[in-house]
């Protein structure tokens, strides 16, 4: 009897195992702040369902990785794909082997600069534009519309570093903005290191702006770190440096509630990481999906700070 018990029991588990909704993740880089978070709420989103199993892989920022990884994914019959692209203008293998194989594939964060097919691929993630809107508008309005400005781009593969970048200067061509002047403008990493390398060297060639706007907030607190270490005053006002980034992550919510970053955009890791399970799961089970699922961007200011210490 106990090993008729047994063997049911073993039954069962490897029916319900069989039976689970396997989804493969491909995340560009594990060791990235923002994308942890994202990673972390698509794991939350799956607790408690023993029908769905994520598998992850991390690509370390290697293009070629990320392809085997996918490859790999198909090869073992997955049932959806989800993927944090390392390069978004390098996605067309990617799609390419989901779609010959008839397996359902979701982008993340990172949208492909390629036209994705009509259907079988969808893409979850923010408007990117209107994060580059939110932040230099509120810059803008910080500055009473003149002065000068320093942009810190991302890494220009990244289309969130042009669309981000170009949404700001757009925003300076509005009347009410006109009397502000970018500067300069160099590409970073997304890394406060690269943000600190930059500012420091443009403080030893007499840097001389009223803001300095980051891609994203790592930079930016590295630009914070680069102007407190030569005692510059940070904020808006007569002689300050206003410094603005975008992500609204936690130590950037730190750093606004010292008053050393004047202006963030929340872009929510957590429901891009639970609208993309969710999409996947909506697609394995032939349920219509829109080909981009947006999550909108929210600005953030001392002014509504506390809204935002505790989102991600």
């Amino acid at each position: 009897m106990k090993s008729l018990l047994a063997g049911l029991l073993l039954s069962t588990t490897l029916l319900t195992s069989a039976n689970a909704a396997n989804i493969g993740v491909a995340m560009s880089n594990f060791d990235d702040n923002f994308l942890t978070i994202l990673r972390l709420a698509m794991q939350k989103t799956v607790e408690g369902k023993s029908d769905v199993e994520l598998q992850f892989e991390d690509a370390q920022t290697d293009i070629g990785k990320q392809l085997d990884q996918v490859n790999n994914f198909v090869a073992q019959g997955v049932d959806a794909i989800i993927v944090n692209p390392v390069d978004a203008s390098a996605t067309q293998p990617i799609t390419a082997a989901a779609t010959a194989a008839g397996i359902p594939l979701i982008y993340v964060n990172r949208q492909p600069v390629e036209k994705l097919p009509e259907s079988g691929v969808s893409f979850v993630g923010s408007n990117e534009y209107e994060a580059g809107t939110l932040q230099m508008t509120e810059v803008c309005r910080l500055l009473g519309g003149k002065g000068k400005v320093n942009i810190i781009m991302g890494d220009l593969a990244y289309e969130a570093a042009r669309v981000r970048t170009q949404a700001a200067e757009d925003v300076l061509k509005k009347p009410e903005c006109a009397g502000i002047t970018v500067a300069e403008k160099q590409a970073g990493k997304w890394t406060r290191i690269s943000g600190t390398d930059l500012v420091t060297n443009w403080l030893s060639a007499g840097l001389d702006v009223n803001a300095i706007i980051a891609n994203n907030d790592e930079m930016a607190l590295g630009a914070v770190q680069a102007l407190k270490g030569v005692n510059k005053e940070l904020g808006a006002g007569e002689g300050k440096i206003v410094v603005g980034g975008i992500d609204a992550t936690q130590d950037a919510m730190k750093a606004m509630k010292a008053g050393d970053l004047s202006v963030s955009v929340f872009q929510d890791a957590a429901g891009q990481g639970k609208g993309a399970v969710e999409t996947a799961l909506k697609m394995i089970a032939k349920e219509p999906v829109e080909q981009n699922v947006w999550i909108p961007f929210e600005l953030v200011t001392p002014a509504n700070l506390s809204s935002y210490e505790n989102r991600n």
